[in-house]
């Protein structure tokens, strides 16, 4: 999944984001309330983790700012040096759906993200078969069967589609497909991730006759989109 971690100290921000990186996600750190909110506008998270006293706005405030641009479903944990009761019920009360004290223990900050994500996603962990209509994707084999036929697509095909599935909707920046599909590749042709959504559009018909339109968004990305939804 994509993280977003906000603290001003940089060194423990990219403490988090080696933990993170380290359990299979994806994590990007600011400094800054204002770096943060500027890039929610440009791009995608799945998870906000944010330091609660934060030095340029409160965070409350950081908080309120991003909920209007993350997905509804994405959950935030907010860190805070301060056991006192008061800043631990005002984190909760402003919407973030749990805490953790400083300094920080990797294992307790591991188990936290992946149980919040479960909570959050829980089509996406674990599951050996999702659907969506007539699409269904077995998530182990990475096998993608149409209307119980079997499509030849290759693996980062079966992933870029499930993807979209994942986010139907949710326009998702070039960098945010980039990062997920292609991970260990640092760099990748801008022709390369435009023929693989072709052949996707393609293979899997998403045609309005079929209920889905897979379009570009201009000087962004890409999105899927179910009609009639």
């Amino acid at each position: 999944m994509r993280i977003a971690v906000l603290d001003n100290d940089r060194s423990q921000a990219d403490l988090i984001c080696q933990v993170l990186t380290s359990a299979g996600h994806i994590c990007h750190s600011f400094q800054t309330s204002k770096d943060l909110l500027a890039q929610l506008r440009k791009d995608s998270y799945d998870m906000l983790i944010l330091d609660w006293q934060v030095v340029d706005l409160g965070g409350a405030e950081v908080l309120r700012r991003a909920r209007e641009k993350l997905p509804d479903n994405a959950p935030v944990l907010f860190l805070t040096t301060s056991s006192g009761e008061d800043d631990i019920v005002a984190g909760l009360a402003a919407g973030a759906d749990d805490y953790m004290i400083k300094p920080l223990r990797r294992s307790e900050m591991v188990a936290r993200v992946q149980a919040l994500l479960r909570r959050a996603y829980p089509t996406q962990n674990g599951a050996e078969q999702l659907q969506f209509g007539q699409y269904v994707f077995e998530t182990r084999p990475g096998r993608l069967l149409m209307d119980g036929i079997v499509l030849d697509v290759t693996h980062k095909e079966f992933y870029l589609a499930l993807l979209f599935f994942r986010n139907i909707g949710r326009p998702l920046s070039r960098a945010y497909i980039h990062e997920a599909v292609w991970i260990r590749e640092t760099a990748i042709p801008s022709r390369t991730m435009d023929t693989h959504v072709s052949r996707v559009r393609n293979k899997l018909h998403l045609k309005p006759e079929n209920g889905f339109r897979l379009v570009p968004v201009y000087s962004y990305g890409y999105r899927l989109e179910k009609l009639g939804a």
